[in-house]
């Protein structure tokens, strides 16, 4: 599909829409590992970049996969880009979430449409339900603890998910990421004040307002994997706005290994 073009981000996402796009165009920002073969380009030409995805024919633009935030090298910038430095650097000055929402405006204003992964592939942001095993009240109840902690966190543009045990909460993500999260878990599972109470729970939800352009959380049969060494009882995320890898692996893993998976509205 010639007219689409994929920018791609670190992680198993951007290789799932390659696949179901079939032949996109895709691109990767400069120095960012990804697991699909892409044309890097830099921030600091952005207008050009633009440029050729219109001499290409692109009419859309899906972003997949986590971001990192650039290093800027002043000299690169060419004169119209440049142009726009003032107002980029302010938004990354305010956090990721601004600083993403500033380089799509600019993609937008462009003439490029940004499609968000549910649009491309709606099967991977399921909606309300029980999909492995079955989270018991107090399971029920961490998750509604991680929720408000996650929705509480949002403001301060810090992660998009945490761990709640027993009512008490073992961990946020923050910059690091879900798995260093959970490896700290692990690490400090004895916390809890019941070792045979409720397990805990992985909690992952946007944050308040995020742009669903971009970013949305994911997890996959990796997930499952750091879940279970973490020693916690499961995974629940917000319906209908967190995107699941390899559905159907990530099900049977997480079966294999004890786990629910709760969609929550």
């Amino acid at each position: 599909m010639t007219d689409i073009a994929l920018i791609a981000g670190e992680g198993r996402l951007a290789p799932a829409i390659a696949e179901a796009l079939g032949t996109p165009l895709v691109y990767a920002l400069d120095g960012l590992q990804t697991q699909v073969a892409a044309t890097p380009f830099r921030l600091e030409r952005l207008v050009p970049f633009l440029d050729e995805l219109h001499d290409k024919g692109v009419r859309t633009v899906v972003f997949a996969g986590a971001i990192r935030r650039p290093r800027l090298e002043p000299e690169l910038f060419d004169p119209r880009t440049a142009s726009l430095v003032p107002r980029i650097v302010g938004a990354m000055q305010s956090g990721d979430d601004a600083a993403l929402r500033a380089v799509l405006d600019v993609f937008e204003e462009s003439g490029l449409n940004i499609a968000t992964v549910d649009q491309i592939l709606p099967d991977l942001v399921p909606g309300e339900g029980v999909l492995a095993g079955e989270p018991s009240e107090r399971d029920r109840k961490d998750a509604a603890r991680a929720a408000e902690i996650v929705a509480g966190l949002g403001g301060f543009d810090i992660g998009q998910g945490a761990v709640v045990a027993q009512g008490l909460c073992l961990a946020v993500e923050s910059l690091p990421g879900t798995e260093a999260m959970l490896e700290f878990v692990g690490q400090h599972i004895g916390l809890r004040p019941d070792a045979k109470g409720a397990k805990g729970v992985l909690y992952k939800a946007p944050k308040p307002g995020q742009d669903r352009r971009i970013d949305l959380p994911t997890i996959g049969p990796d997930t499952v994997a750091q879940v279970a060494r973490a020693g916690l009882g499961g995974i629940v995320w917000q319906a209908g706005s967190v995107i699941v890898l390899e559905r159907d692996v990530t099900i049977a893993a997480a079966q294999s290994a004890g786990l629910f998976l709760w969609a929550r509205a």
